[in-house]
């Protein structure tokens, strides 16, 4: 069956749209998943599970002027659900559950700030992965809480505790290193 013009060019501009939240979606699954070869495969499944339901999204009536705004939800909704099965499928197979947090290679003495992150991306690697998700959604995405809910499908409530949580642990671990 042959397709129309109009959806063809709705599929063009979408995988678009796609190509132009890659950048945000590597750095979303980065924070995700700690790894960036588990970053880089995360994205992959996210992006071919998207072409693959292109016909199934329909964007949000106040989005639709701005295919790439009305994607982004969609996207990092897709990711985040690629991100948990994967998670429960680990989780179930018992293959990385108690694996400590990978070492971040030291670096050099005179920077500082290099430490401060590596003490940071430690602690966020100490979160649990709902904790994690939720402060990567809001603090490092910009998110509000209410479109953080929305991709997560939890109450704002919920997500609003689970960022403060997230903020508690992360303090309460940097601590000692701040003074």
């Amino acid at each position: 069956m042959q397709r129309s013009v109009i959806e063809q060019a709705k599929d063009t501009a979408m995988r678009g749209a796609i190509a132009q939240l890659l950048p945000e979606l590597r750095a979303a699954a980065r924070m995700l998943t700690r790894s960036r070869a588990e970053a880089d495969d995360l994205v992959q499944d996210a992006v071919l599970r998207m072409l693959r339901n292109l016909d199934a999204f329909e964007p949000q009536t106040e989005l639709a002027h701005d295919l790439r705004l009305a994607v982004r939800p969609w996207a990092l909704t897709v990711l985040r659900n690629a991100f948990r099965e994967g998670w429960r499928r680990a989780k179930r197979e018992q293959l990385h559950l108690d694996a400590p947090p990978p070492d971040i290679p030291p670096q050099p003495a005179e920077q500082e700030t290099a430490h401060e992150l590596r003490d940071l991306a430690r602690s966020l690697a100490r979160l649990s992965p709902t904790l994690r998700e939720a402060l990567v959604l809001v603090a490092a995405r910009g998110l509000s809480h209410e479109e953080a809910a929305a991709i997560c499908n939890v109450p704002v409530g919920t997500m609003k505790a689970r960022v403060s949580r997230a903020r508690k642990a992360l303090a309460d671990d940097l601590a000692p290193v701040i003074g």
